[in-house]
């Protein structure tokens, strides 16, 4: 299973960038595909395939309506381990010695 954190943005866009975070959102909730949101992106876990047609899909969205796109990702494979959106959190805040935001 791969985790993928990912932000995508239409430079051409203006300064707020919410609006189109939330329709990206809208189809990464239609995947079906298990995500968390956070300030500077979003987190899915899924398989590979998966992951890179949801990528596909988002991209396509925003470059119908953006002349100018920026996108970064990055992604964690590990075989056999699956619900890691959370379980990596959880090891962490098990380890640590005081509390953990999360």
């Amino acid at each position: 299973m791969t985790l993928m954190e990912f932000s995508m943005i239409p430079l051409d866009k203006g300064d707020s960038f919410s609006k189109y975070v939330s329709a990206t959102l809208d189809i990464i909730d239609k995947s079906g595909l298990d995500y968390r949101l956070t300030p500077m992106g979003t987190v899915v876990e899924g398989e590979w395939n998966d992951l890179m047609a949801l990528l596909s899909t988002c991209f396509k969205s925003l470059e119908a309506i953006s002349d100018r796109i920026s996108i970064s990702a990055k992604f964690d494979h590990r075989k056999g381990k699956s619900g890691r959106l959370d379980t990596k959190i959880a090891s962490v805040k098990e380890k640590a010695e005081r509390k953990i935001k999360s």
